[in-house]
């Protein structure tokens, strides 16, 4: 799949100009580039106020915002220099906690965990004769005791790698993924700067083969990133990376937020494919699905404590219908460093470049975009229906990506037509660098399949390529992934 894309002239100087050196402190900059914000300023501050809280209270309780999104160095496994393991679970409802594996012959009672105030289990695991207790490659599980007395096994929320062996189950396995120097990726490029103008190709590794059959990292590497070079593009936008069980989600179900697809091969095949292509110049985007969750409960965030609400929403809210998955809770502050350390584990650990954000409108808005019609009437963008939560979750993880990557690009898929969603949080915006035309494939679909040649209409179609926010950068898909898969 290929989709050309132009960034908008009309683009926004942020870098020291006069817009951004004279605004308004308090959310209110963006009304000097649009007018016709005014009457909803008071909305603007509001959010901004929101956003700067979240900074000073993150600030207070973590240090800093940079070391909040250090999440995966507190959570998760991690093996310090004497090769001990230290593993924590975020479980506030559980009594109590269990390591489990292959390790230890899936004895509960072995590997007792110890929870602190915070609802955070944590064991550590001695080095045994200088190596890691736990052999690299074996599967594991952190076992619950609920407040009913039930005992649930789950899959770590942190891991890094999990497998599917369909002849067993179709449950997921966590791996706990710990190779040696000698078999960890080191990547030899340094990141392509950010380009002026963006081309990109919309790449799925999966379906990269003309044959019935999954294609891999290594086979992407070697097949397809020199076409995608000789053709012209300077960006590659890889989805369904973040690991999903079910296959004909397009990526869209993800269980396991911080595991590299596996049906693929494995995280080194990955690490190889990022930095070849960034020896030929390309950038490389994470489609990066963070409006709803799978709502797997054995290998997923679901119930993960015994609770609907531990990452989610509870009840109605917590629940996309239309997409038979969960909504996270963005006012929450454990939700918040999973999700922002997500984003950075990303770009530290694959060294990607950015994000397109995947199903932004949902995210923006209490109906998730469905059963309405934007008119493009300003009440629709700051009304009741909105989101805050969600908003201020996405300012500040491009606050966050920019200040620490300065060349990241971050893409929003938004069909409502949100202003200031491409401007700085600095004049009150929500931060991303482009947004996606989503009306343009749409429309060429419906040309090419519903009217006839002699039928076009001109002048809605320079209506639709040009119907964009001033100032605000936007990339015009030809075709994207929802036209040649669902079409």
């Amino acid at each position: 799949m290929t989709a050309v894309a132009k960034a908008s002239a009309n683009s926004l100087d942020t870098s020291g100009s006069n817009a951004t050196a004279e605004a308004p402190l308090d959310g209110t900059g963006v009304v000097n580039l649009d007018p016709w914000l005014a009457p909803f300023s008071e909305t603007l501050k509001r959010r901004y106020a929101k956003a700067q809280n979240w900074v000073k209270t993150i600030t207070a309780t973590e240090g800093s915002l940079e070391q909040f999104s250090r999440g995966i160095e507190k959570f998760g496994f991690n093996v310090d220099k004497k090769n001990n393991i230290i593993y924590r679970e975020w479980a506030p409802n559980a009594v109590a906690a269990f390591l489990i594996g292959d390790f230890n012959q899936w004895n509960r009672g072995s590997h007792p965990m110890k929870k602190n105030d915070y609802g955070v289990f944590e064991i550590t695991l001695p080095a045994k004769n200088g190596k890691p207790a736990i052999p690299h490659n074996s599967k594991l599980k952190i076992s619950l005791n609920l407040p009913n007395g039930e005992h649930v096994d789950r899959l770590p929320a942190w891991i890094k790698y999990v497998t599917q062996d369909l002849s067993v189950s179709p449950a997921y396995d966590a791996r706990f993924w710990n190779p040696p120097a000698s078999e960890t990726y080191k990547f030899k490029h340094s990141r392509p700067a950010k380009p002026a103008s963006v081309r990109v190709y919309e790449a799925h590794v999966g379906i990269s083969t003309a044959e019935q059959r999954v294609a891999t990292y290594k086979e992407f590497t070697k097949n397809m990133l020199p076409r995608i070079h000789k053709l012209g593009y300077n960006v590659i936008q890889l989805m369904a990376v973040m690991e999903h069980a079910y296959y004909a989600s397009f990526g869209y179900q993800v269980n396991n937020f911080f595991a590299a697809s596996s049906r693929y091969g494995p995280p080194e095949d990955l690490k190889e494919l990022i930095d070849t292509a960034h020896s030929m110049g390309i950038v490389v985007l994470l489609d990066v699905v963070h409006s709803h969750a799978s709502k797997n409960v054995l290998d997923g965030l679901n119930e993960f404590d015994g609770t609907d609400h531990q990452y989610f929403h509870s009840g109605g809210k917590g629940k996309h219908d239309q997409w038979d998955s969960r909504l996270f809770n963005y006012g929450h502050h454990e939700v918040m460093r999973f999700l922002l350390s997500n984003l950075r584990f990303w770009m530290d650990e694959y060294q990607f470049d950015g994000f397109r954000f995947d199903g932004v409108t949902s995210m923006l808005y209490t109906h998730h975009g469905m059963g309405t019609g934007f008119s493009g009437g300003y009440h629709e963008y700051f009304g009741g229906d909105v989101d805050e939560e969600a908003v201020v979750y996405m300012m500040l993880a491009n606050e966050l990506l920019h200040t620490l990557f300065p060349d990241c690009i971050t893409i929003a898929e938004d069909v409502s037509g949100m202003p200031a969603l491409c401007v700085p949080l600095s004049l009150g915006g929500v931060g991303f660098d482009y947004r996606l035309a989503m009306a343009i494939p749409d429309m060429w679909i419906k040309i090419l399949k519903e009217v006839k040649d002699e039928s076009w209409d001109i002048a809605n179609i320079c209506h639709t390529l040009t119907n964009r926010r001033h100032g605000e950068k936007t990339i015009a898909y030809c075709e994207s992934h929802d036209q040649a898969q669902v079409s």
